[in-house]
């Protein structure tokens, strides 16, 4: 398992990564659609956001991360924001979040996913990242906690509708705990 930068060179795995979504998890899907429609465009943005060039409204800089097997098939993605300059982010988005393709979840790769983007968070300054998750996505929760996440609170979230649990966990430059 490795991350990778988004790039033109995982087109086809990205698109299968989309199809799969779309198939299977239709709602979090509308989040990669821009990625079909115009792939290029896509992993120039995501290139920009990195560098805070270009940020829509509301944006802060964030770094995207695809994860792929020795297969080059791409199992999750995960975004490191740079900072949680907005109440949105410091309250309920948090500085990391991650979504595992359908047919990869439950076999330890979130786990795996976040462990490689905590020491990438202490490389960009993020000494503790905030984390959240859905208080009754219990997959999610488990993969802060076994990246040593300390439960703060649930928090009934404004953007998205529904109790949002939060965790910190302290990032490391080659382990988080």
């Amino acid at each position: 398992m490795k991350l990778v930068s988004p790039s033109y060179e995982y087109q086809s795995a990205f698109l299968s990564f989309y199809q799969e979504f779309e198939n299977n998890d239709s709602i979090n899907a509308e989040y990669y659609r821009e990625g079909v429609d115009d792939f290029d465009s896509y992993v120039q943005r995501l290139t920009s956001e990195a560098s805070g060039i270009n940020l829509r409204h509301g944006y802060v800089p964030c770094s995207h991360f695809w994860m792929m097997d020795t297969e080059e098939n791409l199992i999750g993605v995960i975004r490191v924001r740079h900072t949680i300059d907005n109440l949105f982010l410091s309250f309920e988005g948090g500085h990391i979040g991650y979504d595992i393709a359908p047919s990869y979840r439950a076999r330890g790769y979130g786990k795996t996913m976040l462990k490689l983007a905590l020491p990438i968070a202490k490389s960009l300054g993020i000494s503790k990242a905030l984390i959240t998750a859905d208080e009754k996505n219990n997959s999610s929760r488990g993969v802060i906690e076994a990246n040593g996440g300390e439960f703060i609170d649930i928090v009934m979230g404004k953007v998205f509708p529904y109790p949002i649990a939060r965790y910190w966990v302290i990032c490391k430059a080659d382990t988080c705990s």
